[in-house]
């Protein structure tokens, strides 16, 4: 039986990549650090997700196993005898992960297995580089890097909820998820041969497929969340933003703005209609009242989501460097610096409090700059038209809307 390594044992790692494995046959190894999770995975040897969706079902992933990271030697002989391997742990968290991969691809190259690929499920722009780079510091200067180990992009769209605490406490391995099953993967990047399983769908221009992603949905999910809270800060659900009318207009004009955008940067990939059916399952699938998502989960970790590469900041980038009118999506990021949506214990996200108590009072000019990494003089033109949508959602945050029609009376 071939066997996969996941490093993580969330969200994602369990609904979608340790699901999709198992159902082809594999064995599922995950490498975790929460000895609660890593008990039961080894207890159970099985996991239960529930669909979420219009037609609700139970899914029971079984041969399962798991692995405490912190037991560096058992995890490196597991990447060693793996067939392939993944990563779901979140970017924060992928230098955490290097050293135990690292140790694992010395070991393999000594029992001579041959080449590993590592389906890189982190959303995020160059992984590959990324994560090359943070193998390299702990790999020998004369490893084999590049021939022995695919590092694979992936476009991962799968949307999952944060678990209800008292469910948790019920059942640790239990899961909620939308039905959406894909893992879109760097075909090019295989080292090995490319597994044939339902769910990995290998594309050939990755880079495309990384910024649809970024660019449309993760952007367009994130405006949701942040226009619905200043909308009404006691909004709780996507779906519940999504169903208001000038919300879900300028959620959708925002997310064809990014798609005029990668139309005419990928026009080998992208057309008006493939990014149409896109946008329209995007709606659709927001407005996915059972899977009961939340403003919180979606909008938190501002620093990052305002950075200059990620999801909003990004898009605007891409805009501006193909002549796109971009009003939609510069007054959803000017919202996100009020976004304050707590979780179900009424607290604000670490990263979030930290963005409210000691970056938002230094002032839109000090954000622009140390966080969204804009430059007042090169970014001139986007700089100013984020600050004005902010000074007028700050003296009145029911005003968004009118800030749109000003900055496209100004295009």
């Amino acid at each position: 039986m071939k066997k996969i390594v996941v490093f993580g044992a969330g969200n994602i790692g369990r609904s979608l990549v340790g699901q999709i494995f198992s159902q082809a046959g594999y064995e599922v190894v995950f490498i975790d650090v929460v000895k609660q999770l890593i008990d039961a995975l080894n207890k159970e040897r099985k996991y239960r997700i529930e669909v979420k969706d219009v037609n609700p079902r139970t899914i029971i992933v079984n041969n399962v196993r798991a692995v405490n990271a912190a037991d560096i030697e058992k995890v490196s002989l597991e990447v060693a005898t793996a067939d392939i391997a993944a990563t779901a742990v979140g970017p924060n968290n992928l230098k955490n992960i290097y050293p135990l991969i690292a140790k694992g691809l010395i070991k393999r190259l000594k029992m001579r297995k041959g080449p590993l690929d590592i389906i890189i499920c982190e959303n995020i722009r160059n992984a590959s580089r990324i994560f090359r780079e943070g193998l390299l510091k702990h790999l020998p200067e004369d490893y084999p890097l590049d021939s022995t180990v695919g590092l694979i992009e992936t476009s991962i769209g799968k949307m999952v909820p944060i678990m209800p605490e008292e469910v948790r406490r019920k059942d640790p391995l239990l899961l909620y998820a939308e039905a959406y099953n894909k893992i879109i993967a760097d075909k090019k990047a295989f080292k090995g041969e490319i597994p044939e399983i339902e769910g990995l769908e290998p594309k050939d221009n990755m880079k495309a497929y990384v910024d649809r992603k970024l660019f449309i949905h993760n952007m367009g999910h994130a405006v949701t969340a942040y226009l619905g809270y200043i909308t009404n800060p006691e909004m709780k659900y996507i779906w519940q933003a999504i169903e208001n009318d000038p919300i879900r207009d300028t959620v959708e004009h925002a997310m064809w703005e990014s798609g005029k955008s990668l139309i005419k940067e990928y026009p080998e990939e992208f057309n008006e209609q493939n990014i149409k059916q896109y946008i329209d399952d995007l709606i659709r699938r927001f407005d996915n009242r059972f899977l009961g998502d939340t403003l919180y989960r979606v909008g938190r970790d501002l620093p990052r989501k305002l950075s200059r590469n990620d999801r909003l900041i990004g898009a605007l980038l891409l805009d501006q460097k193909n002549g796109v009118p971009a009003p939609c999506t510069t007054v959803g990021t000017a919202a996100a610096m009020f976004f304050r949506a707590k979780d179900e214990k009424g607290n604000l996200y670490f990263k979030d409090k930290l963005f409210a108590d000691e970056i938002y009072p230094r002032g839109i000019d000090y954000i622009l700059k140390e966080v969204c990494g804009l430059d007042p003089v090169k970014d001139r033109s986007l700089f100013r038209k984020i600050k004005e949508a902010y000074h007028q959602i700050e003296a009145n945050p029911s005003s968004w809307a009118e800030a749109i029609g000003h900055i496209s009376m100004e295009e």
